[in-house]
C-alpha cells in the first residue's frame, strides 16, 4: 500500500503577508505625508487616556487665567502707603526723636501749605498776564509783585517773567535784586528791548534784556523821566507777544493809576488783576474806585475776579477799623488777602523771602495761588 504523504503545513500564505506588509508601508506612508503637510495623526492611531486620570493645569495656565495687575493704576497694591514727614511743632519734633518710628503725619497747617504750593505749581496750557496796580502810589503794589514773582517762581516749575510797566521811572528790578547790584549790571531796561525787538527771536536774545532774581526774570522799566511816560499800549502788547512765546506765566507792576498810555494796553491782554491797597480809608477808597472804574470802562470781568491786597505797610492809627475796611472791599472782588506789616516789605529796599516774615511768605502763597486759580 503505498504511502500517503502527509498534509503539507500551513505555511504563511505568502500573497497575504505581501499584502499586509503593503497596506501597513502605505499607512505609514500617509502618516508621514500627513505630518508633512501638517495634518493631525489619524485619531485612531492615539491611545485612549484611562477615564480615571485627570489632567492638572500648568503654572502658565495658571497665571493666564489670572488677572494682569495694573501697576500703574493701582501700586498701593504693591507698596505701603507712607504717612508724609511731619515738618515743625509736636509731631516734627516726635518723628525725629523716634528716628521716624512714629509718624502722626503733617498737621492741619502743613496741609494747608502744601494745599497752597500744588495749587500754585499746577500745570497751564498757553501763557497768561496778570497786572498788579493801584491808583495810590506807595501802598505795596511793587513789593506785592516781587513777593508774588519769588514765590511763583520758587514753586512752579516754569520760570514766570515779571514786567517793569510803570511809566513813573518804576523801582520793580531794584526791589528784586537791590539797588548797588542793579547799578552794577549795566542795565537794560524796556526801551532798549523795544528799539531791538526786531531781532530777538530766541530765549537767548530775549536774556540779555533781562535781569534774573534767582528764577524770576525780570524787564526794567525806563529810567529816564523823559521816556520814562512814552510806552504806548502798542508797544507793551508787542512785548507781551515776545514774552508769551517763552513765558507761561507774566507779571506786570503797572504805575499808579488806570489812565496812562499804556494802560489800555495792559488791560487788554491781562488774564486777571490784583489791586494793591492799604489799610488806610483813602487806600481803600482807591481800591474801591479803581474796581468801579474796571466795571464801568468795559472790564467787569476783570473787576469780578480780581484779587485784593491790603498790605499793612505802615504802621496805622488805632482808630482805623481794619476789619471794617476788610468787609468794605471783600464783597466787590473774587478774594481779599491781607499781608501783615513787615519790616522787609515796608523799608523800600530789597525784598527777599528769606528776610520776610513766615505771616508775609505765607500771605504772598496766598496771592500766588489765587493768580494761579484765576488762570481758567
Amino acid at each position: 500500500m503505498p504511502a500517503v504523504p502527509p498534509p503539507p503545513s500551513k505555511a504563511p500564505d505568502a500573497g497575504n503577508r505581501n499584502l499586509r506588509r503593503s497596506s501597513w508601508a502605505e499607512a505609514a506612508a500617509a502618516a508621514g505625508a500627513a505630518e508633512t503637510v501638517g495634518e493631525p495623526p489619524s485619531s485612531a492611531a492615539a491611545p485612549e487616556a484611562p477615564s480615571f486620570r485627570r489632567s492638572r493645569p500648568t503654572v502658565a495656565d495658571t497665571i493666564a487665567g489670572s488677572p494682569m495687575p495694573d501697576f500703574i493704576s493701582s501700586p498701593g497694591l504693591f507698596v505701603k502707603e507712607q504717612k508724609p514727614r511731619p515738618m515743625g511743632g509736636v509731631r516734627g519734633a516726635l518723628y525725629t526723636l523716634t528716628g521716624g518710628a512714629v509718624n502722626l503725619g503733617p498737621g492741619a497747617r502743613q496741609r494747608e501749605e502744601e494745599e497752597l504750593e500744588q495749587r500754585i505749581s499746577r500745570q497751564l496750557q498757553g501763557h497768561y498776564n496778570t497786572a498788579i496796580l493801584s491808583l495810590k502810589g506807595g501802598i505795596g503794589k511793587t513789593s506785592t509783585t516781587v513777593g508774588v514773582g519769588l514765590t511763583l517762581a520758587q514753586y512752579r516749575g516754569d520760570a514766570p517773567c515779571a514786567i517793569d510797566a510803570n511809566p513813573d521811572s518804576g523801582d520793580l528790578v531794584e526791589r528784586a535784586l537791590g539797588e548797588g547790584i542793579y547799578q552794577q549790571s549795566a542795565p537794560r531796561t524796556i526801551s532798549d528791548l523795544l528799539e531791538n525787538i526786531e531781532s530777538v527771536d530766541s530765549l537767548t536774545a530775549l536774556a540779555r534784556y533781562m535781569h534774573h532774581a534767582g528764577r524770576l526774570h525780570l524787564i526794567a522799566g525806563e529810567q529816564d523821566p523823559e521816556v520814562s511816560d512814552s510806552l504806548t499800549a502798542e508797544e507793551y502788547l508787542r512785548i507781551r507777544q515776545l514774552i508769551s512765546s517763552y513765558y507761561t506765566v507774566a507779571l506786570t507792576d503797572c504805575g499808579t493809576g488806570v489812565t496812562h498810555n499804556a494802560m489800555r494796553g495792559i488791560l487788554q491782554s491781562a488774564d486777571n488783576l490784583v489791586i494793591a491797597a492799604g489799610y488806610a480809608v483813602s487806600g481803600a477808597k482807591r481800591a474801591r474806585s479803581t474796581l468801579h472804574w474796571l466795571a464801568s470802562h468795559g472790564y467787569e470781568d476783570l473787576a469780578r475776579n480780581a484779587v485784593v491786597v491790603i498790605t499793612d505797610k505802615d504802621a496805622v492809627s488805632s482808630r482805623v477799623d481794619k476789619d471794617a475796611i476788610e468787609d468794605h472791599l471783600a464783597g466787590i472782588c473774587r478774594q481779599l488777602i491781607a499781608v501783615p506789616h513787615d519790616r522787609g516789605v515796608a523799608d523800600g529796599d530789597l525784598v527777599t523771602l528769606d528776610a520776610l516774615r513766615p505771616e508775609t511768605r505765607r500771605a504772598y502763597k496766598e496771592i500766588a495761588a489765587a493768580i494761579v486759580d484765576g488762570y481758567r
